[in-house]
């Protein structure tokens, strides 16, 4: 043990008016809290909703609907108790009140993000706006509510099995009801999608957004659950913004005092694309999640290496990038799913947009917001054919000719143009396709039509992204690639590339996830084989990884500590810093021959 240094108390300072110095800073600290609690929007908005005008009460809950997008002035309000405030005013005897109210919680709910909302839930946010629901099902046509609701019962239920599995008989009976419904609107389509319990009827409703696509050719993504920045786009005309029921000058909109008011009706055209969007998009989905489990198979556990295991958890996701188990299928829902030729369906919706469509929503400011919607169901598809391919059989993907078209389509998007390599979530989505093919390419030694500098281009777009996943994605590819080209002849010169390329993100990122993912790669690249070698002594391997030893080893025991690193993800990286270990040893083995 070595000598520890003793504690010595300091004498407490004095101030001329004789109270310590700590003590005039705590007196100082409590009144600046004081004035930032009366300079706080909340106090008086939060106050103003008793009022007992109901023009007040609007404005409040216009003002909170409006502040509250600025995520630093939500503890604020949740400190004062603001769900409880508002949600009685959800059945206000005023229509406008009602609608800002709801508005207020909404913003509350989307700006604050999920720790938000299940406080809300726990401020019994749900009995006023339940009891709002069942007002307004009783003065409509009820399609509105239905989808409001059927996108609760979506939320709720997904990944919630023990919800699900104590879903009343009545409730199930209903769901049939809607689920055999043969209205062909695309609200009727939405309705159905979302009616889906994943656990109990998502193979009645796989195909149902497919069938409907025909309707339309291009248009996928998220209508109801808009985001603000989304609402406010599709609320835009004539150079004005309305919210809440006033325009974006302060002057107030009439508002009729009318329930068609709290549900406007209009745009039917719109309303229907972003419904069919929704449609295909939760239908992505729920394909996603059935084609996948949380936990790999026994076999999987058995099989595992050290390198299968960094490319299943590395990334730290959660299957977007990783192989996941792929035994989690039953027969039934694999044929259900060729029968309904989805795996066919899924690769058409990972196409882009035609020019027609985007250039429709161009110049219709309040259609723009389809633009972000088509481009998130494509990213949709793309996720949902990493999963696809790797929970089904490649004979049943169409063999060898299958896996090639599939990676030809693949390389048609990626290659389109430069510009599409700069957007992060199409990024993510088809590098973890691409990674999820090229894998069971390389067990099934199936040809690969893209050539290894096609390959090396993208893989050096995605390692300059920011997203992690994305890096992790594209350095996964570059090790796959290697290992298959390190078997053929005359490759060394591709490989002293690709063992480059790797070093450099190995020595130069500044996450430890991405490095051991490089680390990695490179045992893949170089473990065997005389053109491995080659090249291995061509870029001084061994010498550049000695070097890099020690570096990596300090870094995993200094931010190790921090939390930034799950315990999964650090006891993969100490397999790779036990790896790197031998793998030197391995390369020195090579050195004296």
């Amino acid at each position: 043990m070595g000598k520890t240094k003793n504690t010595r108390f300091k004498r407490p300072q004095f101030s001329a008016d004789g109270l310590s110095v700590s003590a005039v800073k705590d007196v100082l600290e409590e009144e600046e809290q004081q004035e930032e609690a009366e300079e706080s929007p909340a106090v008086e908005l939060l106050e103003k909703l008793q009022s007992p005008c109901a023009d007040v009460r609007e404005y409040a809950c216009a003002s909170i609907s409006r502040v509250v997008q600025q995520s630093q002035t939500i503890p604020s309000f949740l400190q004062r108790d603001a769900v409880r405030r508002l949600g009685p005013l959800l059945l206000d005897s005023s229509l406008a009140v009602r609608e800002t109210a709801t508005g207020a919680l909404r913003n509350l709910s989307a700006c604050g993000g999920l720790d938000v909302c299940e406080d809300m839930v726990r401020q019994d946010v749900l009995t006023p706006l339940t009891a709002l629901l069942k007002e307004v099902s009783s003065l409509t046509r009820g399609q509105p509510v239905d989808l409001l609701c059927a996108h609760c019962l979506h939320t709720v239920t997904e990944d919630n099995s023990e919800l699900t599995g104590s879903v009343s008989g009545a409730v199930l009976a209903a769901q049939e009801n809607v689920l055999l419904s043969t209205q062909s609107s695309m609200e009727h389509v939405l309705l159905r999608t979302l009616t889906t319990l994943e656990s109990r009827l998502a193979s009645k409703s796989t195909a149902e957004p497919d069938s409907a696509s025909a309707h339309s050719e291009e248009q996928p993504a998220t209508g109801n659950g808009a985001s603000v920045e989304e609402e406010e786009e599709m609320e835009e005309g004539d150079g004005e913004v309305k919210k809440n029921g006033r325009k974006k000058n302060g002057k107030h909109a009439k508002i009729d005092k009318d329930i068609s008011d709290f549900l406007p009706r209009d745009r039917l055209e719109l309303r229907e694309a972003i419904a069919l969007l929704t449609a295909q998009q939760t239908s992505l989905e729920i394909i996603v999640n059935m084609c996948c489990s949380d936990e790999p198979s026994d076999d999987e556990w058995e099989e595992m290496s050290s390198s299968d295991e960094s490319e299943m958890c590395l990334d730290g996701t959660d299957g977007n990038t990783s192989l996941l188990s792929p035994l989690c299928l039953s027969a039934e829902l694999h044929t259900t799913l060729l029968n309904h030729s989805v795996p066919q369906q899924v690769l058409k919706k990972a196409e882009f947009p035609s020019v027609s469509a985007l250039d429709i929503c161009r110049k219709d400011s309040s259609w723009r917001c389809l633009i972000k919607k088509m481009q998130r169901v494509q990213c949709r598809a793309l996720t949902c054919l990493n999963n696809i391919l790797s929970a089904m059989d490649a004979e049943c993907l169409g063999g060898a000719a299958g896996l090639q078209a599939v990676a030809q389509h693949l390389s048609s998007l990626v290659f389109s143009s430069e510009e599409v390599l700069k957007e992060e979530e199409f990024l993510e989505a088809v590098t973890s396709a691409m990674r999820s093919l090229l894998q069971i390419m390389a067990s099934k030694k199936i040809p690969q039509c893209m050539s290894p500098q096609q390959l090396m281009s993208v893989c050096e777009a995605a390692t300059r992204c920011e997203l992690v996943s994305v890096r992790v994605n594209a350095l996964a590819i570059m090790g796959i690639t290697g290992s298959t080209l390190a078997k053929e002849n005359g490759s060394a010169e591709t490989l002293q590339l690709i063992g480059n390329a790797l070093l450099n993100v190995a020595t130069k990122d500044a996450d430890l996830v991405v490095c051991g993912e490089a680390l990695d790669a490179l045992f893949d690249v170089f473990a065997d084989g005389d053109e491995a070698e080659s090249a291995a002594r061509s870029i001084n391997l061994l010498s550049a990884l000695k070097a890099l030893q020690p570096i990596f080893k300090a870094k995993i025991r200094k931010e190790g500590r921090g939390g930034k690193y799950s315990p999964d993800q650090l006891c993969i990286l100490d397999n790779i810093r036990i790896n790197l270990r031998r793998f030197i040893g391995y390369l020195e083995t090579l050195k004296k021959k």
